[in-house]
């Protein structure tokens, strides 16, 4: 393939849903940037046609749902794949362990198409560990379907080293072809007096506080307890700090955190904004003092990266896949995944005085500009493309374990 081939790809997830959390949000950056290099990206999905997140796709989608249950078995999405997707040049898979990924293999094995699948950390062993009867049920269907997707695959698309060396872990039979994809995101789409506006046009009572923000779905194991616990026990070292809890907040777990917060004595010092997107998610980073996410497990972390591009340091754990790159930036601070080391992580934050807070600022925008910016992905993207021959029908290389 020459690099100025132009290639029509196909991306497939379950669900094109914002509330999903990261994954679609890096498919539309991806196609945005593969749109730009001039190559053509359509997306197809088990959501059901007329859902209103569709209209914020760009680029040509096919809802080919509603998938039945959690595993989203959709005949529509079945006959579309096996009649249209040897059409495209590339197939890439976004996510497991649900229907759109096995339709993927069934149309596409042994041909001349090859597709290639980003697990999205959903083989990360923390799953295992938590989960012992979720993953005890997927063992019922590993060995003629996930297994088999990822072993046919051209190759699987990793966001990190630590991701594909901990994919390995999930369960013992496991074969396939492996690629580490250094994953980014697009650059703010608004600036910071922009953001800002939008922000505090919606909070006005923030404006003028020092904000510590958690930015996330509502999930266990993101750790918002532990933010909640912490920034209880440290809020007394300043009246003006306030911490925002940012996403979608209609679930068992943020309703439990709600309660967690009442009791731990942070009415007026804690605001939940629910799920927001667009300039006033952007104007809550760009106005965070600090981003703090102490998840038990994430591939990459997509608004983490986001937070660095607006110049905010964070307070993440190593379950983070990409904490190395941040910490020997000094773009923040990283520690075990555990309440007292969140707690330590932010007494050193806040102790830290002006001019070593705003060098970590500064440190942020240069880590995200070495590392994490969304043109190094579509690079090495194209690069594992070109080494797979996609676009010329000729097979790639076979699977090692």
């Amino acid at each position: 393939m020459s690099s100025d081939r132009v290639l029509k790809i196909l991306h497939t997830i379950a669900s094109a849903d914002p509330k999903g959390g990261g994954p679609i949000e890096a498919v539309k950056s991806i196609a945005k940037a593969m749109y730009a290099r001039g190559h053509s990206v359509e997306l197809a999905t088990l959501d059901a046609p007329g859902n209103g997140f569709l209209n914020d796709i760009h680029e040509p989608v096919y809802a080919l749902g509603p998938g039945r249950g959690k595993y989203g078995y959709s005949s529509r999405f079945q006959n579309w794949i096996q009649t249209h997707a040897r059409e495209y040049d590339v197939v890439v898979v976004n996510g497991i362990w649900q229907f759109n990924s096995f339709s993927v293999w069934r149309a596409l094995r042994g041909s001349e198409t090859p597709y290639f699948v980003f697990t999205h950390g959903m083989l990360d062993p923390w799953f295992k560990r938590h989960y012992p009867l979720k993953h005890l049920k997927k063992w019922l269907y590993w060995p003629w379907a996930e297994y088999r997707v990822l072993r046919d695959s051209a190759a699987v698309l990793f966001t990190a080293e630590d991701e594909r060396i901990l994919a390995r872990e999930s369960f013992w039979l496991y074969r396939c072809t492996e690629r580490v994809v250094q994953y980014g995101v697009e650059p703010p789409p608004v600036d910071m007096a922009q953001g800002k506006a939008a922000f505090f046009n919606k909070f006005p009572e923030l404006e003028h506080r020092r904000l510590w923000l958690f930015l996330a779905r509502m999930h266990p194991k993101k750790c918002g307890d532990y933010v909640i616990r912490a920034f209880a026990e440290l809020k007394n070292s300043d009246p003006s700090l306030h911490l925002v809890m940012a996403g979608p907040d209609d679930s068992d777990c943020a309703r439990d955190w709600k309660l967690l917060a009442e009791n731990s004595g942070l009415r007026g010092r804690i605001t939940w904004t629910g799920m927001i997107a667009g300039p006033v998610k952007w104007g809550a980073l760009y106005a965070a003092e600090l981003f703090v996410l102490p998840s038990h497990q994430e591939n990459f972390g997509i608004a983490v990266v986001e937070a660095l591009a607006c110049g905010v340091p964070v307070v993440i754990s190593k379950r983070i896949n990409i904490w190395r790159e941040i910490v020997s930036a000094n773009a923040g601070i990283a520690g075990d995944d555990t309440l007292a080391a969140t707690t330590a992580a932010l007494r050193e934050f806040d102790s830290l005085d002006t001019e070593a807070r705003l060098a970590m600022k500064q440190n942020a925008m240069r880590c995200f500009d070495k590392h994490f910016v969304i043109s190094r992905t579509v690079d090495r993207l194209l690069e594992i493309f070109r080494e797979f021959k996609v676009g010329t029908g000729i097979s790639g290389a076979s699977a090692t374990t």
